[in-house]
């Protein structure tokens, strides 16, 4: 075979320009987009500072839209029966986008009750991330799609889905007759059926938001359902006049592909915004350089903070791992990170002062505000605040502050396999 081809070099050539695209393929799947940002954002504008809103409505996703109610939904307990009512009285229009959907009791009451709509002649969108439904019982698709549901896998893996095969859909939304909106962390699968009374039921938050907002989160769905199926949503089905329904004014931002970093962005402005205090909740710490010196660039002012992380119950072990290798500058400059303990933290949150808040899909890893798209929900707004913050304190009672002295004492096993893991955090 070898002296075949040395007989021709023009195959020659054109098998390692094949296998250089290839690889070019495969190296521009995996490297995290290119940040804008070379050094952490100076502390121009406070938290309290009314030019701080105007600019990042500006900036990233929408403008603050007036006029929402937005409600916080502990736990499967209280999130899925609320979605499920949501679905039941729709009228018109269901969009429904999902990184999980697996199997179990509630996958199968959800299908039930997107079908029953279906049959009812309601449109019922049903988009899934093709990666994170791979483990989804295929019965539960195709009794859904007998029943008129439209399930459509998003990015398959073929030819032309090639050049971003590993940019994937993390967005979890659910949009209602166009005026009524649901993202946060949850999947549909029996790990969040629950309480968080065991490790078998997973501890998470997600959001209702109802009012003029909720027109963001159908935009949002419509970009990637043009993108998954060529039609284009439009009319007053999917995009009606809504009443103003609460005094929340809401922003939504989305990152999609090739604007990815506006998550990034819009974190580090935050952060950086930060006069007293930063929370963070998240079950994905892996967070890039500049992320780290913000947050130390912050402590060199006086803000104090906390970081919640899952403890000892966690679905990606080398996450957890790669995370802990990273803690160092930051345990030293007196940021306290505490692990979860009763079962599996799954809250992303992040609240700067007593005034901003953000909540929805984003993790604080590479793989969150680099490659997927999300989404995530801002709040100006004290009242809610408050509220996140009696959440995030809670949690932080269940949690195992982990000091400077435990990461210093790790034994040199642990020491090696958290650097090893880290090598991996752009993917994982």
């Amino acid at each position: 075979m070898l002296m075949t081809l040395r007989r021709h070099p023009l195959a020659i050539a054109l098998i390692s320009a094949m296998l250089g695209v290839a690889s070019c393929l495969v190296a521009g799947n995996l490297l995290p987009e290119p940040q804008e940002l070379k050094r952490p954002l100076p502390h121009q504008l406070a938290s309290s500072d009314r030019q701080l809103r105007m600019s990042m409505g500006a900036l990233f996703g929408s403008n603050y839209i007036a006029g929402n109610k937005v409600e916080t939904l502990v736990n499967g307990i209280r999130i899925f029966p609320a979605m499920l009512s949501a679905i039941r009285e729709a009228r018109k229009t269901i969009s429904f986008e999902t990184y999980i959907y697996w199997r179990g009791a509630i996958a199968e009451e959800f299908a039930e009750a997107l079908s029953i709509k279906a049959r009812e002649g309601l449109s019922v969108k049903v988009l899934l991330d093709w990666v994170g439904s791979l483990p989804m019982d295929e019965r539960l698709i195709q009794r859904m799609q007998d029943a008129g549901v439209e399930v459509v896998r998003f990015r398959p893996v073929a030819w032309y889905t090639l050049d971003r095969v590993n940019n994937r859909t993390h967005r979890k939304l659910l949009i209602v007759d166009g005026r009524v909106g649901f993202t946060g962390g949850v999947g549909i699968a029996d790990e969040w059926n629950g309480d968080a009374r065991t490790p078998e039921e997973w501890r998470d938050n997600h959001y209702r938001v109802e009012g003029p907002a909720a027109a963001e989160f159908q935009a949002a769905f419509a970009e990637h359902w043009i993108e998954a199926t060529g039609q284009l949503l439009l009319g007053d089905r999917f995009f009606p006049d809504i009443s103003l329904a609460g005094d929340h004014g809401a922003q939504v931002v989305v990152s999609s592909t090739h604007q990815r970093n506006t998550m990034h962005l819009m974190l580090m402005t935050a952060l950086a915004a930060a006069q007293k205090s930063i929370r963070i909740a998240t079950p994905y710490f892996v967070p890039d350089e500049l992320t780290r010196n913000q947050l130390l660039e912050a402590r060199k002012r006086g803000v104090e903070i906390q970081i919640i992380v899952p403890g000892p119950h966690t679905d990606a072990r080398i996450v957890r791992k790669a995370s802990r290798h990273l803690w160092g500058d930051l345990l030293r400059a007196g940021v306290k990170i505490r692990e979860y303990q009763p079962t599996f933290f799954h809250c992303k949150l992040v609240i700067v002062d007593d005034i901003w808040s953000s909540v929805g899909s984003t993790n604080i890893d590479d793989r969150a505000l680099r490659l997927n798209d999300e989404a995530n929900i801002n709040l100006f707004d004290r009242e809610f605040a408050r509220s996140q913050m009696a959440l995030f304190d809670a949690d932080a009672a269940a949690s195992r502050p982990y000091t400077l002295s435990d990461w210093q004492n790790r034994s040199s096993s642990e020491k090696f396999s958290d650097w090893l893991s880290s090598l991996a955090r752009s993917q994982i």
